[in-house]
């Protein structure tokens, strides 16, 4: 069967957590955004019809749900790091990953929407 590499996306999962680097953030937590794009051979899944020849998108959020409502970083790019090092021990069958995670309303003095990270790695980069 030849492989065919396909992208599975979950996009815009919300959560309140406490992650930041200034004390207030850890306190008073803050609304975040996580977006995930997850790349696997598609090919067995698209032929069986069977979610056990998947890469299944609902563990890869509980995964996420419980780093983000679980764990605090100071820094973004700390969490997204953490996300993807769970994802890649957790899918061997995980090509590539990309995520974006936004806080929502950062505390930085001004309007501002979001600010975020988003970091792109695959397996070749995992320790």
């Amino acid at each position: 069967m030849k492989e065919q590499l396909g992208e599975i996306f979950i996009e815009d999962m919300e959560f309140f957590a406490f992650h930041g680097h200034y004390d207030e953030e850890k306190f008073a937590g803050n609304r975040f955004m996580v977006s995930i794009y997850l790349y696997t051979d598609t090919s067995k899944a698209e032929k069986s019809d069977n979610l056990d020849d998947a890469l299944n998108y609902q563990v890869v959020y509980a995964i996420i749900s419980d780093i983000m409502r679980h764990t605090k970083s100071n820094l973004v790019e700390n969490l997204a790091s953490n996300i993807l090092d769970a994802l890649f021990t957790r899918f061997p069958q995980l090509h590539e990953a990309r995520i974006r995670i936004a806080k929502l309303n950062p505390p930085m003095g001004g309007k501002i929407g979001r600010v975020g990270i988003e970091i792109k790695r695959n397996r070749s980069e995992v320790n």
